[in-house]
C-alpha cells in the first residue's frame, strides 16, 4: 500500500520552514515556531497540515501583514521554478498564510501570490479575493493573462474554475462565466500546454453549467483555429461528448446520425465477481458507400447501494470507416472499489453511444465476492 502524501510533509518540512524564514528575518524565535507547528501535527492530514502552518506562521511573523510577506518572500530562491512532485508542497503553508489572513491587504498578497505560484499553484489562495474584491481581482488577472510566466497565466485560468476540484464553488461565475471567458479568450491561443490545459478544463466546468454557453464559445473557437486550439476545443466538449450532446458532436465534426452497425459483440464473464474485471468488445460495420465519422464511447450502468443504477461513460475512440469497412474495439473495466466508485452486486446494462445515439450491447450479473 502507497505511504499517505501526508507523511512526506512531515516534521523534517517543519524545521526547513523554520531554518529558511530564520536565515532571512532575525527576530523569528525557530524553536518556538517549530514548537507550536508540531503541536498536533500528526493528526492532521495534508491540506490540514499546510492550514495549521498558515495559522502558526502568522503567530510568528511580524503583526504587520506587508512586513510578514515580505519575510516569506525573501525566502523563495532567486530563479523561481516548481520543484515538481510533493517537493512544491513546501510552500503550501506560504499560500495558505495569504489566503487566511491577506484578504484585507490585497497589493501585498497580489504581489506574494504572483510569486508564490511560481513554485506552488495558487490556484486555491486567489478564491477569497475573487469572492471578497472580485472587480479588483479580476482586473489584475486580466493583466496577468499577459505575464511572461505560463504559472502566472495558468493561475488566470485555474483559479477562476467555477468548480475547481477540492474547492468551494465560485457561485457567481456559475450564474454567469462572462468574466471568466474573457479572460479564457486572451489565453487560448497561449504557448504553454500547462496554459492551455487549464482553459479547456475551466470551460469544461462552464458547460456543466451553460452548456449551450458552451458551444457557443467552442464553435466561435473553431473558427480558423489551430491545432493546439483545436486540442483546447475537443478537451472542453469532453463531458458534453460523453453525454451525447448533439450541438457539441457537430461541433467536432461528429454531427450526423451514425449508420454503423454492431456486427459482434462480446461481455466476459458474463457473471464476474466484485473486484475482478469484465472485458467488453464490439466489432462494427459501416453499410453504407460514405464515410462515416463517428465518436464511440461505452457506457456501463453500474448498480448503486439501493438498488438503482448510474451511468458510467468511458471514451473508446473517434472512428473513420469507409464503406463497408469494419473496425473491432475493446474496453476492460475494473470492478474494484475506487474512492469514486463502489460496486454492488446486480445487473449492468451495458450500450454503445455512437455519436450521441445509443445502442443497447447487452449485460453482465456482478456477484459478491466468493
Amino acid at each position: 500500500m502507497a505511504e499517505p502524501l501526508k507523511h512526506q510533509f512531515g516534521a523534517p518540512v517543519v524545521r526547513r520552514l523554520g531554518g529558511e524564514i530564520a536565515a532571512v528575518h532575525r527576530r523569528f524565535d525557530r524553536k518556538a515556531f517549530e514548537r507550536d507547528a508540531l503541536a498536533g501535527f500528526e493528526a492532521l492530514e495534508l491540506l490540514d497540515r499546510g492550514r495549521h502552518l498558515g495559522r502558526v506562521l502568522a503567530a510568528h511573523l511580524p503583526s504587520e501583514f506587508p512586513k510578514a510577506v515580505d519575510v516569506l518572500l525573501a525566502t523563495l530562491p532567486e530563479h523561481k521554478a516548481p520543484a515538481g512532485g510533493m517537493s512544491s508542497f513546501f510552500y503550501l503553508p506560504h499560500m495558505e498564510f495569504v489566503r487566511q489572513f491577506g484578504v484585507a491587504h490585497f497589493e501585498p498578497s497580489m504581489r506574494a501570490l504572483h510569486a508564490f505560484t511560481q513554485v506552488f499553484t495558487a490556484e486555491f489562495a486567489i478564491r477569497p479575493f475573487i469572492e471578497q474584491h472580485e472587480a479588483r481581482t479580476l482586473a489584475r488577472l486580466h493583466e496577468w493573462t499577459r505575464d511572461p510566466s505560463e504559472h502566472v497565466r495558468r493561475l488566470v485560468s485555474e483559479g477562476t474554475r467555477s468548480r475547481l476540484p477540492w474547492a468551494p464553488r465560485l457561485k457567481m461565475f456559475q450564474k454567469d462565466p462572462t468574466p471568466v471567458i474573457t479572460l479564457l479568450e486572451r489565453l487560448k491561443d497561449d504557448p504553454a500546454l500547462y496554459v492551455r490545459r487549464s482553459v479547456a478544463n475551466n470551460l469544461n466546468d462552464i458547460g456543466k453549467d451553460h452548456p449551450k454557453r458552451l458551444v457557443v464559445v467552442a464553435a466561435t473557437w473553431m473558427k480558423d483555429a489551430s491545432a493546439e486550439r483545436e486540442w483546447i476545443v475537443r478537451h472542453a466538449l469532453r463531458s458534453s461528448v460523453k453525454k451525447g450532446d448533439a450541438a457539441a458532436l457537430k461541433v467536432l465534426g461528429f454531427g450526423a446520425k451514425s449508420a454503423l452497425t454492431v456486427v459482434e459483440h462480446a461481455i466476459a464473464p458474463a457473471k464476474p465477481r466484485m473486484g475482478g474485471k469484465v472485458a467488453i468488445s464490439a466489432t462494427l460495420e459501416n453499410p453504407t458507400k460514405k464515410p462515416q465519422q463517428v465518436v464511440v464511447d461505452l457506457v456501463v450502468h453500474f448498480v448503486k447501494a439501493k438498488g438503482g443504477t448510474s451511468a458510467k461513460v468511458f471514451k473508446l475512440s473517434n472512428v473513420s470507416l469507409r464503406g463497408g469497412e469494419r473496425i473491432t474495439l475493446r474496453k476492460t473495466v475494473s470492478l474494484a472499489d475506487l474512492t469514486t466508485r463502489k460496486h454492488y452486486p446486480g445487473k449492468h446494462r451495458v450500450e454503445l453511444q455512437l455519436n450521441g445515439a445509443v445502442q443497447p450491447l447487452g449485460q453482465f450479473t456482478l456477484l459478491a465476492r466468493a
